[in-house]
């Protein structure tokens, strides 16, 4: 089963996935790339009015397969 690692930027803040995740093919990854990313959302309240989280994932070998990004945004009406 390959192995997909989950690098993470929040903000200024970067975490480098070193163990990385077995998952079943590039949907799966996916999957998983959406879930974190909606666990981040709900997690971390903004700094401010504006949160860009992103990740960047990376197969077995070190390559990037893909870039997931979420941005939250809050705009008040008062």
């Amino acid at each position: 089963m390959p192995r997909y690692f989950f690098d993470i930027r929040d903000g200024d803040r970067n975490t480098q996935d070193s163990e990385g995740t077995e998952l079943a093919d590039l949907k799966a990854a996916l999957s998983e790339a959406q879930e974190t990313l909606g666990d981040l959302a709900r997690d971390k309240l903004p700094d401010g009015n504006h949160r860009e989280f992103v990740i960047r994932v990376r197969d077995d070998v070190g390559a990037e397969v893909f870039t997931a990004t979420l941005t939250l945004r809050i705009d008040w009406s008062a």
